[in-house]
């Protein structure tokens, strides 16, 4: 009797747990059911649904509001004292890389005007859920992170704004906006918190009212940041541009992975789509605008710092304020500290836009709470979203050292713009071999998504080999390889044409995207490839018990309707 007791328990542990596991997968691979959109009704009469109040000069000012921050300020200099004047160079290289990632993002955006969501819901649509969801949560970790960091620089630029009073100099507790240290770990910071909350209030107030502010912040800082290009051109000493390259093309590489992340902002834009008054036309053209602007802007500063002082000289702090007080401009260095509060609270303001945004598209789809999805009725914001980001970030600005956290950042943003480059490729494809179907071991989509893992696979190895030196035969190699597999992505499999804005050179464009992607991410401290790890464990985790079971493909955003003019149905 307990003999049979025990075996009827073992089958039935092992029936429950092939049931969950079946479960699991049929759930982790299904996607989302989005179609190209040519005319979109988005259901905002019932509350649901945002506003479309944003123009194309909206969009351009959101992306170069995301952009330029403490970045202009402080990394140019950095990146400068060991590239040299060739910080020019970085900048360039970098910039580039993100024109593609930002082609990428506008044929998408594009695509699906009328959701939010960005990189996570363009990977709901071409992959899957599960994958869809680790990607939503790489890239929310850098965004908590990164506006608790940010918030923390503005409140410390305020104080110096502040202590040019003169009875409040040297007058402020370093608690209160420059941080005081406690056990290690902890650092206390009053000011930061309250930034945070001023700006929460902003942005779950109406996105018009937001927009006025981003707007207002953006234009002050280009104005200074352009008036800092002018009078520093007339202090440039070109003797100081040479050598150029002081220690070789591998420090300007090495700058140019660095630098990289200064230009992180304009997939902001993209996550705006709901909002936007012509998304089609308009997301395209405000994602590639103005990562322009700031490629021009950063140019113009790096130039005009390394002329004006020899680049072995410049401060590690504040290098560009350093460098006009070094030549008698005080007055320049003090309008650098207004520049630099702009540019901070833009960049904050349109980081906790984008993330309310996202999780807004989560708990649409049900893979967060519905309290998530839930948008108020007349200010038409998602309040609960934004109030939760709100309050993540007040937590760890205002009781964590998050400089102890920083080098573990960036991981989501490479992931995050790799799997949307592979994203334009999966979403083009049509099996040119459907007939024969039945007598093919692997599917022609299966092939490109071979391709596409070699890619990135060979973009992790290069990065590797070229991080510790290795032989430049091995990068080489790598790069033949990822060479080849892009070659067979472009014989072995057709492509349709989208309707709206078509990214140029496909698959070539998307697959260095994700080489060098992939290849700025083996650069990074190896505990940030901990943290990815670690994180995908959690998400897969949280998936596991909670996401699967009350996930909704066909859910808000799904619902949205699409409707497509007669001419352009498929007979």
């Amino acid at each position: 009797m307990r003999i049979e007791l025990s075996s009827g328990m073992t089958s039935s542990s092992s029936s429950s747990a092939s049931s969950f596991f079946s479960r699991f997968w049929s759930s982790a691979l299904r996607s989302k059911p989005l179609s190209p959109a040519v005319e979109t009704s988005v259901r905002t009469s019932s509350g649901d649904g945002l506003v479309r109040r944003l123009g194309l000069l909206d969009l351009i000012l959101l992306g170069i509001g995301a952009s330029i921050g403490a970045g202009i300020f402080v990394v140019t200099g950095t990146v400068a004292r060991d590239a040299g004047p060739g910080v020019t160079i970085s900048f360039i290289i970098a910039g580039a890389s993100c024109v593609l990632n930002a082609l990428c993002y506008a044929e998408l955006a594009s695509r699906f005007p009328a959701v939010v969501g960005g990189a996570y819901m363009y990977t709901y649509s071409a992959f899957n859920e599960l994958t869809a969801f680790l990607v939503f949560a790489q890239l929310m970790l850098d965004y908590h992170i990164a506006a608790a960091s940010i918030a923390r620089s503005l409140a410390s630029y305020v104080v110096t704004v502040l202590e040019l009073i003169p009875f409040l100099k040297d007058n402020i507790p370093s608690w209160v906006g420059h941080g005081e240290e406690v056990l290690g770990a902890l650092s206390i910071n009053i000011l930061a918190p309250i930034l945070l909350v001023l700006l929460t209030v902003v942005l779950c107030w109406g996105v018009g009212e937001s927009s006025i502010l981003n707007s207002i912040m953006t234009v002050t800082k280009v104005l200074i940041v352009l008036f800092i290009i002018i009078v520093g051109a007339f202090e440039v000493d070109v003797s100081n541009w040479t050598p150029f390259a002081p220690h070789g093309f591998n420090s300007i590489l090495t700058g140019a992975t660095v630098v990289f992340f200064s230009y992180v902002g304009f997939d902001a834009v993209a996550n705006s789509a709901e909002e936007s008054k012509r998304p089609q036309r308009d997301l395209p053209f405000g994602i590639i605008g103005s990562l322009l602007v700031c490629v021009a802007l950063y140019i113009g500063v790096c130039l005009v710092i390394t002329g004006m002082v020899p680049y072995q000289y410049l401060g590690e702090d504040a290098p560009l304020a350093q460098a006009f007080t070094s030549r008698g401009l005080k007055y320049v260095s003090v309008l650098i500290s207004f520049g630099a509060v702009a540019g901070l609270t833009t960049t904050l303001l349109v980081g906790l836009y984008v993330q309310s945004r996202l999780y807004l598209g989560l708990g649409r789809d049900g893979l967060l709470p519905a309290i998530f999805a839930r948008v108020h009725p007349t200010r038409h914001t998602p309040v609960h979203s934004q109030v939760w980001v709100g309050l993540i970030a007040s937590i760890l600005a205002g009781l964590l050292n998050v400089r102890v956290l920083s080098h573990i950042l960036s991981v989501g943003t490479l992931t995050g713009y790799s799997v949307v480059s592979a994203c334009v490729l999966t979403l083009r494809w049509k099996d040119k071999t459907s007939s024969q179907a039945s007598t093919r071991r692997i599917s022609r989509r299966g092939e490109g998504i071979i391709c596409l893992f070699t890619i990135a696979c060979c973009g992790f190895a290069a990065g590797v080999l070229f991080r510790y030196g290795a032989s430049f035969v091995f990068l080489i190699l790598a790069a033949v390889i990822a060479i080849f597999s892009a070659g067979a992505l472009y014989l072995r499999q057709v492509y349709t044409d989208p309707p709206g804005f078509s990214c140029p050179g496909v698959p070539i464009i998307p697959s260095v995207s994700i080489f060098f992607n992939i290849f700025l991410f083996a650069q990074l401290h190896y505990e940030a490839w901990v943290r990815f790890v670690v994180l995908s464990i959690v998400t897969v985790g949280v998936y596991a018990f909670y996401s699967q079971y009350h996930a909704d493909p066909l859910g808000s955003n799904a619902s949205i309707v699409y409707h497509r003019a007669p001419a352009e149905e498929a007979p």
